[in-house]
Parts: structure tokens; C-alpha cells; sequence
């Protein structure tokens, strides 16, 4: 399945059945009277998010979704049938934008909400509706409401407890694949991961999700490379891990370099935990790890974890680093509130 995060789509909700005006004709009775029935209302365009989904891609080749108008109102006071709604089904992370692309409709962070986009219209009133003592005979009905119209915006932020982040090649799709069953594309050269992945880490008989996103160079915030339009899949993230090469001479450039593309990105990556990690140190000499360790720790100002995934060396210990700072930012109250969905 092709992976898509973003989409722009048509909605349109159904028009409204129009008002009857019709008069009871039978045989034998003498005063019929007005029995003209309403019409039925349009249908509406709701917005569910569902699990099971991660990707856009149904939008791809469908971009217009219309309600069903309501049917006219008929004779014996009959109404006429409502029109169906159309109903989107969403992964669990999408937002919702207007066509601006700014102004949030909704944020859909658990599997079963929903919203209503567009409201069908209303159906209209039949000529029993206007019957009174002084007009026994209307002749009169009304249109149907008129349908609601919009584009919107949709794009969709992966779910995930913590976010690897690093250059290209720095060995975040080995890291996700030794750590979960996700099996991402590996190879020798840059841009390998094209699209990010998610996987489910156990430790200790506890889970977490782990996300991986295509590497950012330099200069990705203005388009570089595969820019940074994947940046949003770790905004949701606790922590993130920041792996850097470590056979790569100049470490703390490395690491400097993805440090202000988050920090240009904005919307508090930059602020996230970050646990930050020598990567590949099976391919490094003992004095190499040292060095390299140490010119990182002064870049960072933070402690430097040496792993191997091929030797699986000192994994286990990033993550239950990882574990104690997603459960810790889980139980704390306020961003349990910042992160609740209102419609």
C-alpha cells in the first residue's frame, strides 16, 4: 500500500427535499383539505477517524464526496426519505484543515470520533404545514434548504510514542527493524527511507510506538533533500532519539545539522526530549568510540549512548531510556490536557 499523508478534497452535503402541496381527493368525503408532506433532509458529510488506517491513499483517486439530497415530500402527508450521509473514513491522526491550510477544523486523536463537516439541508415544509382557520386551502410550500459546499485540507500525523531522527544513513531503519517486527528498506545509500514507518517496541513486558522518518540534510526546511514535509509525523512524539554516524569524522557537526533543522521546522521539536546515540560503533575502534563520544557529549551537552544494532550493544539500554521518559510525559497531567481532542 503506497503511502499518502496529505490531501485536498471536495465536500458537499445534500440539498433538501422541497414541500409538497397537495389536497386529499377520495371519494365520498366532502372536505378533503391540504395533506401535502414535508420533504427529506440532505444528507450530512461527517468526518470518523478509524483504526487500522495509516495512510491517505483512498483520497488519492477520490476527491469528491456529496451527501444525498432529501426526496420531495408527496401526497397523504407523506415525507419524503432523508438522504443518506457520507461518512470519511480517517487514520487516527488526521487533521483537518480549511482550504487555507491554516485554520484547524479538527484533530482526530482516537479511533471512534467524529465530526460533522457539512450539515445537510433542511427539508421543507408542505401545504399541511400552513392549514389554519383562516386559510383552510393553502397553496403553498417551501424549497428545500440549499446543500453546503467546501474544500478542506487533510493531513495525517502518525501516532507515535518516540521518533528516530538523524542524516541519512545514520541507521534509523536498522535501529526500527532490530527493535521491531516493522522490516524497512535497508541499504548502503542516503533517501533509502522514502516514507516513515512505524513499529511497536517491547521492553520489559511494556510497549511503545516507535516512528522513523526519511533523514534530513542541510538546508531541509527550505527543500533540500526530501525537505522536511515528514518533520509532522514526530510532532505528536514524547521523545526523540537522535542517532548520528558515528563513522563519520566531524560527529557534532552531524549533529548540529539535524539540531537546526528542527529548530527552523518549529512546533516544539526542538524542545522534545531528545536521547542522543552513536550509531554504528561495531565499525569503530575502542579509542574511536571515546573520541567520537566525547565531541558529541560537548555538542549535545547531554549524555552519549555507543550502540551497535548489529551487535545489538547497549539497545536494550536506549530503550528503556526511551520507555521511562514515554511513560513519564504520559502520566503527567498537563499534556494528557494539551493533547485532548475537542471538536
Amino acid at each position: 500500500m503506497r503511502f499518502l499523508d496529505q490531501a485536498k478534497i471536495y465536500l458537499q452535503s445534500g440539498k433538501g427535499g422541497d414541500g409538497c402541496v397537495g389536497f386529499r381527493r377520495e371519494k365520498y368525503i366532502e372536505f378533503g383539505g391540504p395533506d401535502g408532506g414535508d420533504g427529506g433532509r440532505g444528507g450530512d458529510v461527517i468526518g470518523e477517524a478509524v483504526a487500522g488506517l495509516n495512510t491517505l491513499i483512498d483520497f488519492r483517486y477520490k476527491q469528491h464526496f456529496k451527501g444525498e439530497s432529501g426526496k420531495n415530500g408527496a401526497g397523504r402527508q407523506c415525507t419524503g426519505r432523508a438522504g443518506k450521509a457520507v461518512v470519511l473514513r480517517l487514520p487516527v491522526g488526521t487533521q483537518i484543515f480549511e482550504d487555507d491550510g491554516e485554520t484547524l477544523i479538527a484533530d482526530f486523536t482516537q479511533a471512534g470520533q467524529r465530526l460533522l463537516l457539512l450539515s445537510g439541508g433542511e427539508g421543507g415544509r408542505g401545504n399541511v404545514r400552513f392549514k389554519s382557520s383562516t386559510n383552510q386551502a393553502p397553496r403553498q410550500a417551501t424549497a428545500g434548504g440549499a446543500a453546503q459546499e467546501k474544500w478542506i485540507r487533510i493531513r495525517l500525523k502518525l501516532l507515535a510514542d518516540a521518533g528516530l531522527v538523524g542524516l541519512p544513513n545514520a541507521g534509523k531503519s536498522s535501529f526500527l527493524a532490530t527493535v521491531t517486527r516493522a522490516r524497512p528498506k535497508i541499504a548502503d545509500y542516503p533517501f533509502t527511507t522514502l516514507k516513515p514507518m512505524l513499529g511497536v517496541v517491547d521492553v520489559a513486558g511494556e510497549e511503545f510506538v516507535l516512528a522513523d522518518i526519511p533523514g534530513l540534510i542541510e538546508g531541509a526546511h527550505e527543500g533540500s533533500g526530501l525537505g522536511d514535509r515528514f518533520l509532522g509525523h514526530i510532532e505528536r512524539c514524547r521523545v526523540l532519539l537522535h542517532l548520528v554516524d558515528g563513522t563519520q569524522e566531524d560527529v557534532a557537526r552531524a549533529y548540529r545539522t539535524i539540531r537546526e533543522e528542527l529548530a527552523r521546522y518549529g512546533h516544539g521539536l526542538a524542545d522534545k526530549k531528545e536521547i542522543v546515540a552513536l550509531s554504528k560503533c561495531d565499525l569503530l575502534t575502542p579509542e574511536e568510540i571515546s573520541e567520537r563520544r566525547e565531541a558529541l557529549g560537548a555538542a549535545a551537552g547531554k549524555k552519549v549512548h555507543a550502540l551497535s544494532t548489529a551487535t545489538k550493544t547497549h539497545v536494550e539500554d536506549v530503550l528503556s531510556e526511551l520507555l521511562f521518559n514515554v511513560r513519564s510525559d504520559a502520566e503527567d497531567p498537563s499534556l494528557a490536557q494539551k493533547e485532548a481532542w475537542s471538536p
